[in-house]
């Protein structure tokens, strides 16, 4: 009975299911949401990836059939019945955003479909399943195609249908993707007149002039409050960058792609290497240049002064640095900003020696490691966008050109509207497949607010890059600051590449989703799209131009950035493109209307916090004074330079931008702030290190002038100048000595000029500062005891002479007056006389021996 009535509710179940347990596949128009670049929180069954696309770009030469393999993965908790897949096509963009709009799109969108394709009978809970699909670029025979008949970009989606226990057939998930047309191939089969169909070539009237920079750059890797040292080795938070540096590594793979690709042995001309330049940051070549020396690391990461161990990456960093400096000698090369620094935050904490460090020794770092000649004057800020604290940092350190996203600088006049513009823009999911066309701005603009005195001294003139005349980067008729502008359309796509892909500050909010729902296989043809669209579709009022720039910190592997710059490459062989470099990109002539900067929204909240600016300005400052008051001696080391640099490093590394746009802000936050709590820790530490040492029990002075003996240390590994601040009592006075130095790792004695009027024991307070004033060490107290009487001494010795005077005068006054004395008072004349006959005998007797003497 009891099994009889389970049955029947069971029944009951599964007629209702599609009403009551599942009404989200009830209908079409209901269906499941895609999980790749849509953004859904519907429960999933069916998980659709994408592994490989062939080809990945469509030539005249290539394959008429499109072939794409992927993987279905049962995510849910309940088998999937009935698993088919098939292809569909939307129509080819035409607007740069749509490049990024039209992987948001419906499904209903993609209105050129392909026949399903049974690829499973059923996905049991967790079963994964590989399939492979082809079908026809186009066809002439009525034959399922997609109907490709012209060069374009266009976006693809992959449908995967199931029936899911308890409920209906539906569309469970999708994947989509971009595929560029460069040329479109004969057709697979004959039309009715039995004749094959021609091959489309794109038309190469207006080649696109294309400049690809390729970064090579890491997050801050350095344990901070180190300063420099002549046999000390550098300490790292991890050895994360050994394993980036060496076999497989992602430093190894970007550098190991470049170097295939541009390898003479390749047999390829010049037209590649020309339109690339490696953009580098310094902060990475100084951290690898210190592996090679040796170097410890944290046992834990979280621990910064707890143990260390060896590094294991030395000879894997000697090997890459070799690699790239050989690499470098031969293309064009710029330095990035220090550590990927938040300019707007650099510009906000003022500090000149910072800031210089920050944007202007770069490109010095870069040339002497890689003994090379980068590009001067331009800034490549990592978020692409900057306020206008920034841009005059810029221009008033001698940077002629920035380089930021094409919708970081607006027309004079328009930064509020266009602000207003971007927060008011929909997003989610659009059901509408119309693009909307977005007006293409100039490759270099002008902004007349953005201005600084120029120095008396012009820029020192580039050399040649590469045998071939390079341009200065900064116009030295112009002191406003130029923009070099990017598409960011197919940055957004490029950063998307790789592992752990960002979404960039500029990337519009109406197109942000979670790019890491899609596959790496999808994410990189949504790149080769992008970077061929320009090519593809020319503008007839836009420039010709296409500036590509990764993000800094990419994560492309070699095979995803190989296949970038074959793409470029075709393009540059079809005609499609022709390579600029980029000493030209950035001396063009601006465009003739003013612009302002607009800075972002997103690149304000995914800037660094303002609690930082302070602190940082704080010690920066300390670092200056202290710079200030160090001694450089001859043939000793380190330097003051060398050893404060890396704490002013530290400080600059506090600001970075690395990391802080994976949208939780904790981790950066708080590397930031143990580097911050670091770097002071270690200046309190530096600043107690010279002092004046305090004497032992109470200092007596022989006398009233006798000089004060002083000891001052210094335990700094570089010789300083110090003056002595002493609190002299109404009671004494004591000569300043003036400015002194002290030896390095030493102690010095000094003798102060002292003049005590008093015998009491006296206080006096002692301490160290720089020449400036700024206080050193711990002050101290002197007790001095002088063998003087002072004061009363000197009284009673004045009241004494007077006495004698007194007496002396009151005898003589009597006996010319012929008055006796009272002191004579009972002295006998008798005796009186014999003693006055003695004197004159005496008296006699010495002449008569003074003349015999003088008779002889």
């Amino acid at each position: 009975m009891t099994r009889g009535l389970f049955r029947i509710f069971v029944a009951v179940l599964t007629i209702l299911g599609p009403m009551t347990t599942l009404p989200l596949l009830i209908s079409p128009a209901a269906e499941a949401q895609p999980t790749g670049s849509g953004s859904s929180s519907n429960p999933k069954f069916l998980k659709l990836s994408l592994d490989s696309v062939s080809p990945t770009a469509v030539t005249t030469t290539s394959d008429p059939l499109l072939t794409v393999s992927g993987t279905v993965t049962n995510i849910g908790d309940r088998v999937v019945d009935d698993v088919s897949i098939r292809i569909q096509r939307a129509a080819a963009i035409t607007a740069p955003s749509g490049l990024r709009a039209t992987l948001r799109l419906d499904q209903i969108n993609y209105d050129v479909t392909g026949s399903f394709e049974d690829v499973a009978q059923r996905l049991n809970p967790g079963q994964r399943m590989q399939f492979t699909l082809s079908i026809p670029l186009r066809s002439e025979s009525g034959l399922p195609s997609l109907s490709i008949t012209t060069p374009g970009v266009y976006p693809l989606l992959l449908n995967v249908n199931g029936e899911p226990a308890y409920g209906t057939q539906a569309r469970l998930d999708d994947a989509r993707f971009l595929l560029p047309v460069v040329g479109v191939p004969p057709a697979a089969g004959e039309d009715s007149s039995g004749a094959a169909a021609e091959p489309v070539s794109a038309p190469t009237g207006a080649p696109v002039a294309t400049t690809l920079l390729w970064p090579l750059a890491d997050r801050p890797r350095q344990v901070a409050g180190r300063p420099g040292s002549v046999d000390g080795k550098v300490e790292l938070t991890d050895d994360e960058l050994a394993a980036s540096l060496g076999k497989g590594g992602r430093l190894d793979q970007l550098l190991a792609a470049l170097e295939g690709m541009l390898s003479a042995d390749g047999g390829r001309d010049r037209a590649l290497a020309s339109a690339v330049c490696l953009a580098i940051d310094p902060d990475l070549l100084l951290t690898v240049r210190a592996m090679t020396r040796g170097y410890r690391v944290l046992a834990s990461p979280s621990d910064p002064d707890g143990a260390t161990r060896a590094g294991a990456g030395a000879e894997q960093a000697q090997a890459w640095l070799d690699r790239l400096r050989a690499l470098a000698g031969s293309m064009c090369t710029v330095a990035l900003p220090f550590a990927q620094v938040d300019l707007a935050a650099l510009a906000a904490v003022n500090d000149p020696a910072l800031s210089a460090r920050a944007i202007n020794e770069p490109a010095d770092i870069v040339d002497s490691i890689l003994t090379t000649r980068s590009v001067r004057g331009v800034s490549l800020p990592d978020s692409g966008s900057i306020d206008d604290g920034a841009g005059l940092l810029l221009r008033s350190h001698g940077f002629g050109t920035a380089v930021l996203a094409d919708t970081a600088t607006v027309p004079e006049g328009t930064a509020d509207s266009a602000q207003l513009t971007e927060s008011s823009q929909p997003t989610g999911n659009s059901n509408s497949p119309i693009q909307t066309a977005d007006p293409a701005g100039p490759e270099v603009v002008r902004m007349p607010e953005i201005t600084a005195i120029q120095p008396s001294n012009p820029p020192e003139a580039v050399p040649p890059v590469n045998g071939a005349a390079t341009p200065s980067p900064s116009p030295a008729a112009d002191p406003a600051m130029h923009t070099a502008t990017f598409d960011i359309w197919s940055a957004t796509a490029l950063a998307a590449v790789g592992s752990n892909p960002p979404t960039p500050s500029f990337t519009p909010s109406r197109v942000r989703y979670d790019v890491t729902n899609d596959s790496r296989a999808a994410r990189l043809q949504d790149a080769l799209g992008a970077v061929s669209w320009s090519a593809l579709n020319p503008e007839a009022n836009g420039p010709r131009s296409l500036l590509l720039v990764p993000p800094q910190q990419w994560g492309a592997n070699r095979d995803e950035a190989t296949a970038l710059l074959r793409q470029v490459d075709l393009l540059l062989r079809a005609n499609l493109a022709t390579a600029r470099p980029f000493p030209d990109l950035v001396t063009l002539p601006p465009d003739p209307q003013p612009y302002e900067l607009n800075y972002l929204a997103q690149a304000a909240q995914d800037a660094v916090p303002g609690r930082f600016v302070l602190p940082v300005r704080d010690q920066g400052r300390r670092i200056t004074e202290m710079m200030r008051a160090l001694v450089d001696v001859p043939e000793a080391e380190p330097t003051s330079h060398d050893f404060l640099t890396p704490l002013r490093d530290d400080l600059i590394r506090v600001l970075s931008l690395s990391d802080r746009r994976a949208g939780d802000a904790a981790q950066p936050d708080t590397f930031a702030q143990r580097r911050l709590d670091q770097t002071t820790r270690t200046m309190d530490s530096l600043y107690r290190s010279v002092t004046v040492l305090p004497p032992g029990g109470v200092y007596t002075l022989a006398s009233e002038q006798s000089p004060l003996l002083l000891v001052a240390r210094n335990d700094l590994p570089v010789a300083i100048r110090v003056r002595f601040r002493i609190g002299a009592p109404s009671e004494t006075k004591i000569t300043d000595p003036g400015e002194q130095q002290l030896p390095a790792k030493g102690t010095r004695s000094f003798q102060v000029p002292t003049e005590v009027s008093d015998s009491r024991n006296l206080v006096i307070p002692i301490s160290l500062t720089t020449p400036d004033g700024i206080p050193l060490g711990n002050p101290t107290q002197v007790s001095v005891r002088s063998n003087a009487y002072g004061q009363a001494l000197a009284i009673i010795t004045a009241c004494a002479g007077l006495l004698l005077f007194f007496l002396a005068g009151r005898r003589l006054w009597r006996r010319f007056h012929g008055q006796p004395d009272p002191a004579d008072e009972g002295f006998d004349p008798s005796t009186r006389r014999r003693v006055n006959r003695y004197r004159r005998a005496r008296r006699r007797v010495l002449r008569e021996q003074e003349q015999h003497q003088e008779a002889r």
